[in-house]
């Protein structure tokens, strides 16, 4: 697609990018698995996300030896940067090519740098876990429409970290989670929760399960379940009562709630229209859970 003016809340049809993020969601599962072969365990896998940066999504700081280094997908200049804190630096160029190619290159770049990761170099959370190196179906990149899905990121970021500001209880980061390629932020009421079923495809249970083990309410946007994308907002395990309290949003089908990302994008105050959304999903799972919520709330 062509370059388009940039707009404070930027319009990406999902369907007009889809081969490229299809291609651009293996990628990042390729450089969060080289985060995780050396970042420590934190719950809920909160030590494996990217997070959206100034240029594009990162590693942040991996630790590495008596150092450090990290991976940034830039989406400006359309180079995932490899850099190390005693200054040596590699970039992989970011254009049309496939998983298999990008994954060698990479793994070369890192390698010149003196970081060999080992990982399970096969996707997770899609249908078809088709060996990275062996990949060679998805080769798509549209440079103008990743830097669109990022911009994306950058605002939902934007909101969704105000809405965090509002609670003093456990909650994760705003960060990005390339298994569902979602960006997500997680809040607890300090409850132990019900074994997680699982079902995630090529995901384990137990993973699911780490995932899910405290009582939640989590919030996030994800590039799919709209024409250009959708919010959502669920709650584990979900209270008696919240599909019908939360009915203005509740798809049945998903069992979780949804606003599209147009609906947003296209309201008079988007940033209203989606903490509105925010707010409303959360009040009724911690009303219906009995969270205490004194406890757990800033006073807005």
């Amino acid at each position: 697609m062509e370059n388009a003016i940039i707009q404070p809340w930027p319009r990406l049809r999902v369907a007009d990018w889809a081969d490229t993020r299809d291609t651009l969601h293996m990628w990042t599962q390729i450089v969060g698995k080289v985060r995780m072969a050396y970042a420590p365990p934190v719950n809920h896998w909160w030590h494996v996300t990217l997070y959206p940066s100034a240029r594009g999504l990162t590693t942040s700081a991996v630790p590495h030896g008596s150092g450090v280094f990290d991976l940034e997908f830039d989406f400006l200049d359309h180079r995932l940067h490899v850099r190390t804190s005693d200054g040596g630096s590699r970039d992989v160029t970011l254009e049309p090519k496939s998983v298999a190619t990008f994954y060698g290159e990479t793994f070369e770049a890192l390698a010149a740098l003196g970081v060999k990761p080992r990982i399970h170099a096969v996707p997770n959370e899609v249908e078809r876990a088709v060996p990275f190196a062996d990949d060679h179906e998805h080769k798509s990149y549209d440079g103008a429409a990743a830097q669109l899905f990022w911009r994306q990121l950058l605002q939902a970021e934007r909101v969704l970290g105000r809405f965090r500001s509002e609670f003093v209880g456990k909650s994760s980061p705003v960060h990005f989670f390339w298994g569902a390629m979602d960006l997500a932020c997680t809040r607890f009421s300090g409850g132990i929760a019900p074994p997680h079923p699982g079902g995630a495809p090529n995901c384990p249970p137990w993973v699911m399960r780490e995932g899910y083990s405290h009582e939640l309410a989590s919030f996030g946007f994800w590039p799919g379940g709209g024409e250009e994308g959708a919010f959502y907002s669920y709650a584990y395990p979900e209270p008696p009562g919240y599909a019908e309290r939360t009915a203005a949003y509740y798809d049945k089908a998903l069992q979780e709630c949804v606003l599209p990302y147009e609906t947003v994008a296209e309201a008079a105050d988007p940033d209203a229209a989606l903490t509105e959304f925010l707010r409303t999903t959360y009040e009724a799972a911690a009303d219906l859970a009995h969270w205490d919520r004194p406890a757990l709330e800033t006073s807005r």
